[in-house]
């Protein structure tokens, strides 16, 4: 079981040991502040939790720093910058590790004969790699991967099981891929002749940048010419639909189940909430964010929060949204205003 003292951890996160000078004491594992035991940290990250601070056991709780503790407070803490980044760095210690399948080639792999592999390269059971395929050193394809001919791969890649690569596909370095996701599938395209849907022939390909990571089952398609590309380091949920055409910018955050039509732009640093859809050739200007359950049928200037359906300035969402709500309440005072009208009216007569 990994272990670390309470000093070691000060260390690593840069921060002050505890006030308590028990630096020595042996942390085993992170946890919640309700769940956690003596021999656990914990995480602070705003105020709302203080009552769970209050009553938790964790042997120290990593603070961020804007939170304001009890002047009580006698407490092991380890106040940083970012609680959030700091968790991560203490995940690393504890997560289990991943089965991998060892440095070579299983036996039950099946890979064409001109295939060229880098140093180190790990593939696992029932993998298959096609014709002209290269393969960078380090990379590690889990079992039942499908790779088909021309791809390209770089160095110190991680794909799950049941991840497909169609061919034709350039994929970067350092690129995690997790189970069931398939890139490269044809674009939706369809044309009505007059009798039936004519399919467009899609022949361009997808080129995935540096440092991304795909989650499960997310359906990138291949370009109806030209490319489908992912900018380095952008970051992909599970169950995401990427189109044909589509360009995201570098650092890009695609959460779940949102899905973009062909041709969508999003420039550096997007934020896409779950389940909002994008309509093809919309433009996402770099650092907008789109709100969950949004539905974009407009360009986004650079840095605006949108949301809403059809979705508009995050503002202006709210206050629609406040005044709908005042909607009964507003039919009931027209209807009797309309009452009064009609009855000044009869009076009239």
């Amino acid at each position: 079981m990994p272990s670390i003292t309470l000093a070691q951890l000060a260390a690593l996160l840069n921060c002050p040991p505890p006030a308590d000078s028990g630096g020595g004491r042996t942390i085993t594992g992170i946890a919640t502040l309700p769940e956690a035991t003596t021999e656990d940290v914990s995480f602070l990250g705003a105020e709302t939790y203080l009552p769970q601070f209050g009553t938790t056991k964790a042997a120290a709780v990593i603070v961020n720093r804007r939170v304001r503790l009890p002047e009580d407070n006698n407490k092991p803490v380890l106040i940083v910058d970012d609680a959030d980044l700091a968790v991560a760095k203490v995940l690393e210690i504890f997560a289990p590790p991943i089965p991998r399948p060892p440095v070579g080639v299983h036996p039950s792999a099946r890979l064409a004969p001109d295939v060229r592999l880098g140093e180190d390269v790990a593939i696992g059971a029932y993998v298959v790699v096609g014709s002209g395929t290269k393969i960078g050193r380090n990379t590690i394809l889990h079992p039942g991967v499908i790779i088909s001919s021309d791809v390209a791969i770089g160095d110190d890649c991680e794909f799950h099981s049941n991840v497909t690569i169609r061919e034709r596909i350039t994929i970067g370095s350092r690129v995690i891929i997790h189970a069931g996701s398939v890139v490269g599938t044809d674009g939706f395209g369809y044309r009505w002749d007059g009798t039936r849907h004519c399919k467009i022939p899609q022949i361009g390909t997808v080129v995935i940048e540096d440092d991304v990571e795909i989650g499960s089952c997310v359906c990138i398609d291949r370009a109806k010419f030209s490319t489908t590309r992912i900018g380095r380091g952008t970051k992909i949920d599970n169950l995401v639909q990427v189109a044909h055409n589509v360009q995201t910018g570098p650092h890009c955050i695609i959460t779940g189940q949102a899905g973009m039509a062909g041709s969508v732009n999003l420039g550096a640093g997007v934020v896409l909430g779950g389940q909002c859809a994008i309509r093809d050739h919309v433009t996402l200007g770099d650092g907008s964010m789109i709100a969950a359950c949004s539905g974009v049928a407009e360009d986004v200037d650079p840095k605006t929060i949108v949301s809403g359906l059809p979705a508009l300035p995050h503002r202006q969402t709210l206050r629609e949204q406040a005044a709908l709500r005042r909607l009964p309440d507003l039919v009931v005072q027209v209807r009797k205003l309309q009452e009064q009208i009609d009855e000044l009216r009869k009076q009239a007569k």
